[in-house]
């Protein structure tokens, strides 16, 4: 199963989190691949390069798994998800999926609103081939039943 983990990416703390994240789907058995990660000690960087370095990794994927913490969802973020939720309708059957991870305690806070007040559309991208999960353990879990062939969030606390 090959993972492409998307999140910001910009601080030091950022980083730390999605390589965290990524450590958790390569002990569950999955490959990742992690942008900032495929960028180290490369100090020449252009949007074509970057660009062409991340479709190339969203294509060879089977699943996204979006980190979406924050005020609002990361815009580089945010379009991986729309590249991958077209893949994905696009039939073939090696796209198998989006898991959104929402762990922010501001989101938590609004859950009674529609999927805890993210951007609509964004939102809408996941939900139309995957699901938006509240832990990491539940985006784990997703991600498997994904890679099985279930679909839909993963069961709820005391399911």
């Amino acid at each position: 199963m090959r993972v492409y983990v998307a999140g910001p990416l910009f601080s030091e703390a950022e980083r730390a989190w999605l390589e965290s994240l990524a450590a958790r789907l390569r002990a569950d058995g999955c490959e990742c691949f992690v942008p900032h990660e495929n960028f180290a000690g490369l100090t020449d960087l252009s949007a074509e390069h970057v660009y062409r370095i991340d479709v190339a990794g969203l294509r060879a994927a089977n699943v996204l798994v979006a980190w979406l913490d924050g005020p609002a969802v990361d815009d580089g973020t945010a379009a991986e998800i729309g590249m991958f939720a077209q893949l994905c309708a696009s039939g073939d059957s090696r796209y198998l999926g989006i898991v959104g991870v929402l762990t922010d305690l501001r989101a938590h806070r609004r859950r009674e609103l529609e999927a805890g007040g993210l951007n609509l559309f964004v939102a809408g991208a996941i939900a139309s081939a995957g699901s938006i999960c509240w832990s990491v353990d539940d985006a784990v879990h997703a991600v498997r039943a994904l890679a099985e062939g279930r679909h839909g969030p993963p069961p709820g606390p005391g399911a």
